[in-house]
């Protein structure tokens, strides 16, 4: 029952955490949104490997030049990471903040589909219904709107795919994301160089609050991380998944509440069809999760 408590504790925090991101993405609206994610970069990685430092886990690093698999399937992981970052960082600097709450509300559900698509799962019928129902509001919103939701979409299939690439690895979360950072942040630090050699960006022209904020972006990202993976070995993936709907919520509120985004009735009847198969995938995982299927596991 502790382990439990403190999973759900652990699990709790870093969705909370990932849910109150806009408001730190916010105090860098002035600062574009690629260097945004180029300064995470940097600092993500020197934080990871402070904390590989103190945990002396370097282990794996000897091994990765005889795992060039590893490293290629990391590389285009790195890549979808980057993809999402700087387009949810661009979401909520531009008053977007409503449309990436959609992208992590269907999230879920993308993910029953690529497991469908690339690793043979055989959905069940509850999860199809889901689907089905996610799509509609997908549709729906595509209709009212007159354009598809794109950045909803975008980074529900970049992290869904990203998220299928981790799956498959052979890395931890704390030794994935440091290679991940590791292998993007020459590229960041070269941006942000070559910007500093011509007198732009915000190591240049930045004052202290800007490099504060900025250097906080390696802890925000790599503490959530942590906690969410304490969280997962510690609690049933049923009560994971539903704990995972903290973030996209927070993220919306704050959207419609503290920054003012247009919610229009139209609008609302497709997020209504996606809770609503939210709530019909979480209760038909949550039910196939107590009962025994033929003596076995659920699948």
């Amino acid at each position: 029952m502790v382990g439990l408590n403190s999973g759900v504790l652990y699990a709790t925090l870093a969705y909370a955490a990932w849910g109150l991101l806009p408001i730190f993405f916010k105090q860098l609206s002035h600062i574009n949104a690629f260097e945004v994610v180029a300064h995470r970069m940097v600092w993500a990685l020197l934080f990871l490997l402070c904390v590989l430092l103190v945990l002396k886990r370097w282990a794996w690093l000897r091994d990765l030049s005889r795992q060039p698999r590893v490293l290629l399937a990391f590389s285009a992981s790195a890549l979808l990471l980057s993809a999402n970052w700087s387009v949810y960082v661009w979401a909520i600097q531009n008053a977007h903040v409503i449309d990436a709450s959609l992208g992590y509300f269907i999230l879920p559900l993308v993910n029953v589909f690529l497991g469908f698509i690339f690793l043979k799962e055989r959905p069940r019928r509850g999860q199809w219904i889901a689907v089905a129902l996610a799509a509609a509001g997908v549709l729906w919103l595509t209709l009212q709107a007159g354009r598809l939701p794109w950045i909803a979409l975008v980074l529900a299939a970049t992290f869904g795919i990203y998220g299928l690439l981790r799956k498959l690895a052979q890395l931890g979360a704390l030794e994935g994301l440091t290679l991940e950072t590791l292998l993007l942040s020459p590229f960041a630090a070269g941006v942000l160089a070559w910007w500093a050699w011509h007198g732009q960006g915000a190591l240049v022209q930045g004052d202290a609050p800007t490099m504060g904020w900025l250097l906080l972006a390696g802890p925000l990202t790599a503490i959530p991380l942590l906690l969410f993976a304490a969280g997962a070995r510690r609690i049933p993936m049923a009560t994971l998944g539903i704990l995972q709907y903290i973030s996209p919520s927070l993220q919306l509120f704050l959207g419609v509440w503290l920054y003012g985004e247009v919610f229009e009735p139209a609008r609302a009847i497709g997020f209504y069809l996606i809770w609503i198969a939210l709530l019909v995938y979480s209760a038909e995982s949550l039910w196939s999760g107590r009962r025994p299927l033929n003596g076995q596991l659920p699948t």
